[in-house]
């Protein structure tokens, strides 16, 4: 079933590069502030290299100016998620986050399967807005599209 607004963000391990490769728990990541997590079904693929990362750095700072932290997911290893975030010049303080088994993805009900492009449970693309961990806006991509999970999107449409 897939995460409603109001539910608490699930309770998930995942993984980020810092100093090193650290685990970090969604509670730790959400709890007391504001924050924009915004998935993508692979790093280094076209829409999610070409629009969805470049629109969240483009506009970091106007999420930072709102209070707000922004944090990317993908179903990839944290390995993945650094270099990717090197290639798109990701500013100090967007994490870029692995879910290298999909525990999030699943728990939030925003897996799909891409078997079929030999890139098995992937996420599927979305943003959610988050206070305090709980979610209070969802932004959910049909299959195939990039329109609501946007940051300019989410921008004009969190309060």
């Amino acid at each position: 079933m897939t995460i409603q607004i109001g539910e608490q963000i699930p309770e998930v391990i995942l993984k980020r590069i810092r100093e090193g490769v650290e685990t970090i728990d969604t509670r730790a990541l959400f709890e007391g502030r504001k924050a924009v997590l915004f998935a993508v079904p692979g790093a280094f693929t076209p829409t999610c290299s070409e629009k969805h990362l470049p629109s969240f750095v483009q506009h970091f700072e106007d999420f930072r100016k709102r209070g707000i932290e922004v944090f990317c997911v993908s179903v990839n290893d944290p390995f993945v998620m650094q270099a990717w975030g090197k290639t798109q010049h990701v500013p100090d303080g967007l994490q870029m986050l692995a879910d290298g088994n999909a525990d999030l993805v699943k728990a939030l009900g925003l897996e799909m399967d891409a078997s079929s492009y030999g890139m098995g449970i992937r996420a599927r693309r979305f943003a959610l807005y988050a206070e305090d961990g709980v979610v209070r806006n969802l932004f959910i991509e049909a299959p195939g599209e990039y329109k609501v999970s946007s940051a300019e999107h989410v921008l004009a449409n969190i309060g």
